[in-house]
Order: C-alpha cells, then sequence, then structure tokens
C-alpha cells in the first residue's frame, strides 16, 4: 500500500471559476484587453451553466489539494446559489463571497443599492450558505457603498474581501476621483480590519502597506493570474517584513496547483531580493492553508493527503521543502 502523508488542505482564497473557460485564450493585449474577453465570458452565463460547469472546476480544485474555497462572484443572485450547489456536489467548502458592484462591469452585475446588496447577502445566509462581504473595488463602488458595506462586515463579524492595487491604471482612476490610492480609501471608509482580505496588492506602496499591516488585514496573492495577466510582481519581502499575512488563490484559474503559487511566491521574494529562502517552507505551507482558512473564516477545513511514493518525492530528505521546490499537484492524492 502506498505510504501517504496528511496535511491541512490548501485553501483557495480568492476563484472566478467561470474564468477557468479563458485559459489559453487572448494571449495578446493587457489586462484591460482581456477584461473585455472575460466580460462576454461572463455574460454567456446562467445559473443552469454555472451548476454544470463549476462542479468540474471545483472538483480539479480538489484534486489539486484545495479543500476550500472562496469563490468571489459578481455573475447574479441566483448564481450564487448555484455555485454553493456545485461545490457541495464536488466536495468542497465554499464560502460565497458575494460582490457588490453599483457602477461599471455589466448590467447584470449590479445592485440598485448597497441596501439591496447586503439583503442578498442575508437572504444567502439565511439559506446556510457561508459567505463574506466583497465590494468589487473602488472602481465599482462609490464611498457611500463602501462605508455601509464597512459597517455591515463589522458588525456582523464578516470576512471582507476586495480587488486593490491590481493595476497602476486603477490606482490613477482613484487618486482622480478621491485623492488618495485604493487602500487609503479602504481605510477612510472603515473598509480595513482584521478580517479584510486585500486581493493583488500587486501596486500597493510602503504607506498602504503599512495601513494594511496596521489593521490586521491580509493580503491574497493570485501568482499565476497575475503573471498571466501581467499584472507585476508583489513586492514580497516588503509585505512580510510588516508582518502581514498572505494567501493564495486560483483567480482566473489559468493554472490550478497550490504549490505552484506558493512556489512563485517565494520566487518572486528570492529575485526581488537576490537570496534564497526568503520566506521558510513552514511559512509558505501557513500561507497556503492557515491564511486562507483565516481569509474566510474558516476554524475547520479538510485534510489533504500527500503520496509518498510520487516520483517527484523519491529520495528526497525533506518531504515538506520537496514539496514546495519540485512538486506539483498531481502529488495529491
Amino acid at each position: 500500500m502506498t505510504e501517504r502523508l496528511s496535511l491541512p488542505g490548501f485553501v483557495d482564497a480568492h476563484c472566478h471559476a467561470f474564468q477557468r473557460a479563458l485559459r489559453g485564450r487572448a494571449g495578446g493585449g493587457d489586462f484591460w484587453a482581456w477584461r473585455e474577453l472575460m466580460l462576454a465570458e461572463a455574460e454567456r452565463q446562467t445559473p443552469e451553466l454555472v451548476r454544470r460547469e463549476y462542479v468540474e472546476v471545483y472538483r480539479e480544485l480538489r484534486r489539486a489539494g484545495y479543500t476550500a474555497v472562496g469563490e468571489f462572484h459578481y455573475l447574479g443572485h441566483e448564481e450564487a446559489f448555484a455555485a454553493a450547489e456545485a461545490a457541495e456536489e464536488a466536495g468542497i467548502r465554499i464560502v460565497v463571497l458575494l460582490a457588490a458592484y453599483e457602477r461599471g462591469g455589466l448590467p447584470r452585475f449590479r445592485q440598485e443599492s448597497a441596501g439591496a446588496y447586503l439583503r442578498q447577502v442575508e437572504e444567502l445566509r439565511g439559506r446556510g450558505i457561508a459567505v463574506g462581504l466583497a465590494p468589487h473595488s473602488v472602481r465599482a463602488c462609490s464611498v457611500d457603498w463602501l462605508q455601509e458595506i464597512g459597517r455591515y462586515a463589522a458588525e456582523e463579524r464578516l470576512p471582507l474581501h476586495v480587488h486593490a492595487d491590481e493595476q497602476p491604471r486603477e490606482i490613477e482612476d482613484c487618486l482622480a476621483e478621491h485623492g488618495v490610492r485604493p487602500i487609503e480609501l479602504l481605510d477612510r471608509t472603515g473598509c480595513l480590519s482584521e478580517r479584510t482580505t486585500v486581493v493583488h496588492a500587486t501596486h500597493a506602496n510602503g504607506d498602504e502597506l503599512d495601513l494594511l499591516a496596521g489593521a490586521g488585514a491580509r493580503i491574497c496573492a493570485c501568482l499565476t493570474t497575475e503573471a498571466n495577466l501581467g499584472d507585476g510582481f508583489l513586492p514580497v519581502e516588503r509585505v512580510c517584513t510588516r508582518s502581514i499575512g498572505i494567501c493564495i488563490g486560483s483567480d482566473s484559474n489559468v493554472r490550478i496547483d497550490p504549490l505552484e503559487e506558493l512556489r512563485e511566491l517565494e520566487g518572486i521574494a528570492r529575485r526581488q531580493s537576490g537570496r534564497r529562502n526568503v520566506l521558510s517552507t513552514s511559512t509558505l505551507l501557513c500561507y497556503g492553508a492557515d491564511e486562507g482558512a483565516g481569509a474566510l473564516g474558516l476554524e475547520e477545513w479538510d485534510d489533504v493527503e500527500v503520496d509518498l511514493g510520487h516520483h517527484s518525492l523519491r529520495g528526497v530528505e525533506d518531504v515538506f521543502a520537496a514539496l514546495i521546490a519540485g512538486c506539483g499537484a498531481d502529488v495529491f492524492v
């Protein structure tokens, strides 16, 4: 019988399952050109399609070692219920991070008011679905919406996830409208706390990182997606020296492999610093599991098993270090 090692399952803290269909497409152009393709794919989604196709994506996540997922969802209310049903069938724990969308995007993304958005959140909670608040971005939500959502998250002690500082243009637009950068605006509107996860933060400056550290907030790094979209590099060492927690996400699902996400995180840190072993193996494994669970407000999630007879582990002295350094998701059973 093959010997196995049990580990805490990896937690995918930021997933857009429908974007799995875009892998291999739109190789040229920048983020904004890709976004147009993504919007077209979003437009064709229906509850039935979500129910059918998300099952397959979530099964891929599960086979890759993820045992919980935060689905950052902006396709519509009925589609949110379909996503939860798909996760249950696939055997993966889900937290629906329901996106608040006041402006921009597609009409199907938007709610008529912040109050209407919060009623959708409450309906999901009433059906027993784990949820988090998710103002999509400072592009999609005004100051008034951010303030109302921030208050609700604090009162109900729910996770709050938000895209911020992914692209330079986003920062420029925020400065033009509000006179401050995105994470500064989140702080001003009461959206930063120990339950906040800022997705990407690729172009966050030192002042913004200080705000995250002071609030006890996390960053969700989505390394394979950020590479695919040309987002840039998370300033890994500057994040870590401030003791800001990091979790990982599969995001657009161009790749589904938590070990690759963690390896790229350490790889970026090495390239930026010119040193090896910037992040310890135990730290990286914590980022992949515990920090993701914390970001989603989970206290329990399933373990995952490593096939110690896998060829990529043959002859290694330190299984944990070898997992990070040289294994793919096929090492999990």
